[in-house]
Parts: structure tokens; C-alpha cells; sequence
């Protein structure tokens, strides 16, 4: 029997190469097909791996909570309202209570961030000044590469040691090895403990949510940034106390306005002493109860004002999944109508081939051939052009991922799960699309085919 079916598949090879121009456009529509559903596949793929790493890069689990910072062109009476409820901003004292309050938080950082210029043996270079907690490192998944995270002792008493980031070691250590060596950040000398890791994950457009380019950061402890560098809260302090002495003024002289110049430096405009305070929570669910508890939280420390704004990178993250999601199915869906275009235009090649070969099939059946032979060999035409066709929309599939990759600087991941369905597919619309013309052909009574002119 195989020898017989290996017969009939014979002659549908050389009816293919014999008709080489007609085979190849009848595949047309399976090659683009494959090689777009390949590529599509490639592109959602690479796009799901950039969006794990951005989440893994901002912490998982973690609350981000940032100072809005008030306008300094606020009307009159905003500032009024601001005189009667009076906030000190985010501050040490709230990470203590943070702590001290909610059991799902499992790890949290106060941060504060200034940029300036790095200085070392005539050199300079623009970059980050950062303090932080311990916990930072672990909340964002930042690993050393050498050195030590800071220790207790360094912590508590602002001790002048440093942690910088992979561009920092490229720039002033390239030669040597940075630890135990100092440098100058803002007129302050640093003592380097620690080199981060070269992150490569891109995270544009997260910046305001406390993700920052770490290759380019300094890190040092909380209470260094606060001794040796700036302090919002004892400006704040003042301004608290100013603000006391005009009410009291106030009530009784009448109404008081304060004169712009009063308010107008930037330190004065930004009255918190933290630039935001990264929450880490133990499990996922928590996320959005805790967000809540610190939301109330926060809002009575601070008399009320709604100074502050929580966001969850996460949650954000996991958005722009979704939306990428769709958009994937989309092109995904848009391309696979290229495949049925593919097969219902190897139906219609295969239907008039049955037209223009009937003198041919009333030639086999009167000689002996079977039904099964005729259906054999009109539907091994049809899948051998559509497998053909899936075997080359695979390698221009590959191709196409690499060039948008190379020229769009989009990132794509071909998987083997996505080149066998692709061209599992073809052959299946080969067997499909194929076997009706197939079937057509086999039914016709021989006598009149060879009558037919």
C-alpha cells in the first residue's frame, strides 16, 4: 500500500515542478502568512520578557510613595487653607511609623536624590546622588558586583561611604579597584564600599516613580544625605514656625499675605524631607489594602493635606502588559488571516488544476486507479505546497524578527513553540483547504473525463 501511495505522491511532485511559477504564487499566501504570525509571535514574546525584567528592575510587591510638591503660583486662598493645615511633608518619622504600624510591610526605604557633578583627579561627570536605606538594594533587585551594602554603623551615624553604580567604575576605576577608594561628589569626599552590577533593562518613563538609571547613581546612606548634603526638614521647621508667628499675627491684625519672596526658592517650594518612600509588601494581595491603610495613614500624620501621591509600579506595569497583550493578539490575528488567505487560495489553484487535468484523471481510473489514489495525489499537491511554503515563511519569519530588531530596536524572542505551530499550521490548511478539489477530482466518472474536451 505505501508503495502504491508512494506513486501517487511522485506524480504530485512532478506535477509541482512542472508547474513551478504557478506552485510558488499559490504558496505565496502561506509563506507571508507564517513568516507573519513567526514574527508577530517574536515580538509579543520579547515584549512579555522586557515587561518581567521591568517589574523584576522596580520591585515586585512594592508601594511607591512620592511628595506632590504645591505649585508656587497657588491662588491666595489655597494658601490660606495651607496656613490652617499645616504638613511637614514626608519624613524620616513617617518610615518609622510605617514600620511600626503595618505588619504586611516586609521591607522599606526612604529615598532622597539630587543630581550634581562627580569629581576625581581632574575628571568630571554628571550624576546621581542617592540615600537610601539597606533595604533599597533588595527592593529593587540590585546586586552587588563588589563590595558590601552598608553597615548598621554607617547607617545610623551618616558615615561618608558610597555605593556607585557601573558607570561610575567605568568612568573613574577602570584601571583599579574602586573599593576603599573616594570620591567627590558636591564638594563632599565619599569613601566607595560597594559596585554595583550593569543593569541593561531599560525602564523610560517610570523615572518619577522611583526608578532610576542605576548604572549612573551614587548611592549613600539616608542620614549622610541629611548630615553632609541637604535636609528639607529644618528649612521646613522654620517656614512651620513662620507660619505659626503670622497666624498669631493674624488674628489679631486681620487678614495677613505673605509676599512671594517669602516662598521662593525651590527648597521652600519642596518642604518634604524625603523624595519618596519605597514599600515593600509581602504578598501580592496585600498590595491593595495596604495601599489603602497608607493612604489613610499618611493623610492624618499630615493633618490632613494630601501632599502625596502612592502608585504601584507593578500594577502600572502589568497595564501596559495587558495593552501590549491586546495589541499582539491583534497582529497576531491579522496575520493569521494571511494563512487563510493562503488556503483558500491554494483551494481555488487546486479546484481549476482539477478543470485543467480531467483528460488526466479519466486516464488513471480507466488504467486501475482508485478513488483513493486521485484524492492521494491531489491533496499530497496541496499539502507539499503549503509545507513548502510553511518551510520558507519560517526562515523569512526568523529573518523579519531579526531586522525589526536591528532596525526598530524592538526586542524579539523567536520561540520553537511558535515555529512549530506556525508551520503545523500550514500543513494542516494544506490538508484542509486541499482535500475538498481532492475529493472532487476522485468522484468524476472516467468515461466522461476522457470525453471531455
Amino acid at each position: 500500500m505505501f508503495k502504491r501511495y508512494s506513486h501517487d505522491i511522485r506524480i504530485a511532485v512532478e506535477s509541482i515542478l512542472s508547474n513551478k511559477l504557478k506552485s510558488i504564487l499559490t504558496a505565496l499566501g502561506i509563506i507571508f502568512g507564517v513568516a507573519a504570525v513567526i514574527s508577530m509571535l517574536a515580538i509579543g514574546k520579547g515584549a512579555q520578557k522586557e515587561i518581567l525584567d521591568q517589574i523584576e528592575m522596580v520591585g515586585v510587591n512594592n508601594i511607591v510613595i512620592s511628595p506632590i510638591v504645591q505649585d508656587k503660583s497657588s491662588d491666595s486662598d489655597q494658601g490660606e487653607k495651607q496656613l490652617n493645615k499645616f504638613s511637614r511633608g514626608l519624613s524620616l518619622q513617617d518610615v518609622d511609623a510605617i514600620t511600626a504600624t503595618l505588619p504586611s510591610v516586609k521591607k522599606i526605604s526612604p529615598e532622597i536624590s539630587f543630581n550634581s557633578t562627580v569629581l576625581l583627579n581632574g575628571m568630571r561627570y554628571n550624576a546621581k546622588l542617592v540615600g537610601v536605606a539597606n533595604d533599597y538594594f533588595d527592593l529593587y533587585n540590585l546586586p552587588l558586583s563588589a563590595g558590601t551594602v552598608f553597615n548598621d554603623y554607617q547607617e545610623e551615624y551618616g558615615i561618608q561611604v558610597c555605593i556607585i553604580g557601573a558607570n561610575i567604575r567605568a568612568k573613574f576605576f577602570s584601571q583599579v579597584d574602586p573599593i576603599g577608594q573616594y570620591i567627590k561628589f558636591d564638594n563632599v569626599w565619599l569613601k566607595v564600599i560597594g559596585v554595583l552590577e550593569k543593569t541593561t533593562v531599560s525602564l523610560t518613563g517610570f523615572e518619577d516613580k522611583g526608578v532610576n538609571v542605576y548604572n549612573d547613581n551614587i548611592y549613600i546612606p539616608i542620614r549622610t544625605m541629611l548630615l553632609r548634603y541637604q535636609n528639607r526638614a529644618l528649612v521646613n521647621t522654620k517656614l512651620a514656625s513662620k507660619a505659626s508667628s503670622l497666624m498669631m499675627f493674624g488674628h489679631g491684625h486681620g487678614r495677613v499675605v505673605i509676599s512671594s519672596s517669602d516662598a521662593s526658592t525651590d527648597t521652600e517650594t519642596n518642604y518634604n524631607q524625603l523624595d519618596r518612600i519605597v514599600v515593600q509588601v509581602s504578598e501580592t494581595e496585600q498590595l491593595t489594602t495596604t495601599t489603602e491603610v497608607l493612604s489613610r495613614m499618611i493623610l492624618r500624620r499630615h493633618s490632613g493635606v494630601k501632599d502625596f501621591e502612592i502608585t504601584v509600579p507593578e500594577l502600572l506595569l502589568k497595564q501596559q502588559q495587558r495593552t501590549k497583550d491586546i495589541f499582539r493578539f491583534v497582529l497576531l490575528a491579522i496575520a493569521s488571516i494571511s494563512l487563510v488567505v493562503g488556503g483558500i487560495g491554494i483551494m481555488n489553484i487546486m479546484f481549476a488544476s482539477v478543470m485543467e487535468r480531467i483528460k488526466e484523471i479519466g486516464t488513471r481510473m480507466a488504467i486501475g486507479a482508485k478513488k483513493k489514489d486521485i484524492v492521494v495525489q491531489f491533496l499530497a499537491e496541496a499539502v507539499l505546497i503549503s509545507v513548502t511554503g510553511g518551510f520558507i515563511g519560517v526562515f523569512l519569519g526568523i529573518i523579519l524578527a531579526f531586522l525589526i530588531q536591528q532596525i526598530a530596536g524592538i526586542t524579539t524572542i523567536i520561540s520553537i513553540a511558535s515555529v512549530v505551530v506556525a508551520f503545523g499550521v500550514s500543513a494542516a490548511v494544506g490538508v484542509i483547504f486541499g482535500y475538498s478539489p481532492a475529493k472532487r477530482a476522485s468522484e468524476r466518472d472516467p468515461i466522461e473525463s476522457l470525453r471531455y474536451e
